[in-house]
């Protein structure tokens, strides 16, 4: 037999030698790489060892040793989280096991940023996960479901070769739920946010849990710079909008970003958000430390608020009397965060903002209205109108089936007419799946014009001049105007 590419006989020991000789390069190869995990896991081990009997040493059992414990897991939480001074504290105890044993250029993953965060993520932190927190830029979401770690890649959950122990992920619970009572495990769920914004969704199992395994869902930003141009070099928005948004952030208008979860809602809140004047008084309401405006806008005199419903219920009226410019409810997802945003722009607050779970924008006026009555009590009608007068322009989110990826479906303005009492709405700009383009209608009523003049009337200019344009170039095509077919039934009753 010939070897028709060199053209020299083909020798059959040869080849089989060959082979084995691949083989055991190969086996060689990951024979290497399992040695140096077995040596990294191996002073993993001894650190955490270390660590625990100079933590318990000269301490008995009984009280004082279950207090000494969940001090070093409040420890281990505020370090998973990112508090400098706990994180160091952890850093410090290993640098001085690897000096005092000649470990300080050990072998590391390479997913990990250092030696000493490897050793502090594999014992205490977020071990499996930190290939995708640290690598993996543009993946928004990861799971950890029972020992199984998921990372969304190109849109996808792909799950991954590592797993994670029963008795790792209920430490890792144990410490993120620790000495936070409001956020305890009681209903079986809790948030828990890192100071670099990533939210933790944790579900817990067992007799009181909601899950048949325990579950932590990671999600953080990927969004660099909060700026229209950035939303759409991401594909968010078009680039043909972004001229119009710009201005249209800054005239005053009351305005909603809708839509289901993971859709963007509250990135482009902060996006809207962060052309906002800088010397006007603002006042954030969140159910979680999402937002960081400290960060985003140090110099702005703005007043942040952190409570659930129940809480948010309490201090409805000093809300109401704390003198802001400006309202933003962070995720209005209930009956009294909406009813917030109602009470505030029917006593004329401006440049309130706020998102809200809903899949049509046409329902919305009346729904949460609705959700208000049913907590509140009152008219359903009533309610309806003060949010159509109030509430001017809608702006719709979407994700497409690549997960990854989130779209503007539409922007709506509300409309409402005092003499027949209909509510309509009028879109202004719409989403085309097809061909991943979007087309526009100039419709602005002349409440919204009116509101603009005393607003900010030279940035609305440039928002009717830039949506005259686009109409007249990518015109939508079909009704574009929706009357809310329910005004007649409740003017009935």
């Amino acid at each position: 037999m010939i070897d028709v590419g060199t053209k020299k006989p083909f020798n059959l020991d040869e080849y089989m030698q060959g082979i084995q000789k691949d083989s055991t390069d190969t086996s060689r190869k990951q024979n290497a790489v399992f040695n140096r995990l077995e040596r990294f896991y191996e002073i993993c081990s001894d650190v955490k060892n270390v660590i625990k009997m100079e933590m318990l040493d000269g301490i008995g059992t009984g009280s004082a040793e279950t207090d000494l414990t969940n001090q070093f897991l409040y420890q281990q939480k505020r370090a998973i989280i990112g508090h400098t001074k706990e994180v160091n504290y952890f850093k410090t105890k290993i640098e001085e096991y690897l000096k005092k044993n000649n470990a300080s250029s050990e072998w590391f993953p390479d997913w990990f940023e250092d030696l000493k965060s490897a050793i502090f993520h594999e014992n205490w932190g977020l071990a499996g996960i930190m290939e995708w927190k640290i690598k993996m830029k543009d993946s928004t979401s990861c799971k950890i479901i029972g020992s199984r770690i998921y990372f969304l890649i190109n849109g996808e959950m792909a799950l991954q070769e590592q797993t994670i122990s029963r008795d790792r992920i209920n430490q890792l619970i144990t410490a993120l739920m620790l000495q936070t009572p409001e956020k305890r495990l009681d209903d079986g769920n809790a948030e828990v946010y890192m100071l670099d914004g990533t939210r933790i969704a944790i579900f817990a199992d067992g007799e009181d849990g909601l899950s048949k395994e325990p579950t932590i869902i990671f999600r953080k930003y990927i969004i660099g710079q909060f700026n229209f141009k950035e939303q759409a070099m991401r594909g968010t928005i078009p680039y043909d909008i972004v001229p119009a948004l710009e201005a249209w952030a800054i005239v005053g208008f009351n305005v909603g970003f809708i839509g289901p979860v993971r859709v963007g809602k509250t990135t482009f809140l902060e996006t809207w958000q962060s052309y906002e004047d800088e010397t006007l008084e603002g006042i954030q309401i969140e159910t979680d430390p999402e937002i960081p405006l400290h960060v985003l806008m140090p110099k702005a005199p703005i007043m942040q608020i952190v409570a659930d419903g129940h809480r948010l219920r309490k201090i409805i009226k000093r809300l109401l009397r704390a003198d802001g410019d400006y309202l933003i409810m962070a995720e209005a997802r209930d009956a009294v965060a909406m009813s917030i945003v109602v009470e505030a722009t029917n006593r004329g607050t401006r440049r309130v903002k706020f998102t809200y779970h809903t899949s049509d924008p046409v329902d919305f006026c009346y729904d949460a209205a609705n959700g208000i009555v049913q907590e509140f009590g009152g008219d359903v009608f009533a309610n309806t109108i003060k949010i159509a007068k109030n509430v001017h322009f809608l702006f719709e989110f979407i994700q497409l089936k690549d997960k990854s990826k989130k779209r503007l479906k539409g922007i709506y303005e509300i409309r409402y007419n005092p003499l027949s009492l209909q509510i309509s709405i009028h879109q202004i700009c719409k989403y085309n799946f097809k061909s991943d383009s979007w087309s526009y209608k100039y419709d602005i009523g002349q409440d919204k014009i009116n509101i603009a003049e005393m607003e900010n009337y030279e940035a609305f200019e440039i928002v009717q001049t830039e949506l005259k344009r686009l109409a007249l170039e990518n015109p939508i095509e079909g009704e574009t105007v929706t009357e809310l077919p329910y005004i007649k039934l409740l003017l009935s009753k």
